[in-house]
């Protein structure tokens, strides 16, 4: 069975549990941030009388692909967008393993907290 708890933690508490504030500071640098994937592909153009597309040579072009909700979406990439498009995307692919490191740090320093309390206590 599986169980799905959501509860809200407010801005001071998560503060607190990450005292030196790494994954915040992290986040700036991971600007701009995309998901999907680029690739370059080939394809014959339309222009009439094309003397590469005559010879049977295809034109270079790059398109970003994204999957949402089950969904795939191509888009045309402009070259001299492409760039921009790649270090997107290695940053939302670097900001998501931030994330997935982020949740566990917040577990485990609440645990570390609270037991640091309950001893105070005793």
């Amino acid at each position: 069975m599986y169980y799905d708890i959501h509860t809200r933690m407010n801005k001071e508490l998560i503060s607190t549990l990450d005292p030196e504030r790494r994954y915040e500071r992290q986040l700036p640098g991971l600007w701009p941030a995309a998901k999907g994937s680029l690739a370059r592909i080939y394809k014959p153009c339309t222009r009439k009388n094309c003397p590469a597309c005559a010879r049977g040579d295809k034109h270079p072009a790059w398109i970003l692909t994204v999957s949402q909700k089950g969904h795939r979406t191509c888009l045309y990439v402009p070259a001299d967008l492409a760039p921009a498009i790649r270090l997107a995307i290695h940053n939302g692919r670097r900001l998501e393993e931030l994330l997935c490191r982020m949740g566990p740090a917040i577990v485990k320093a609440y645990r570390k907290k609270r037991d640091n309390t309950k001893e105070h206590r005793s």
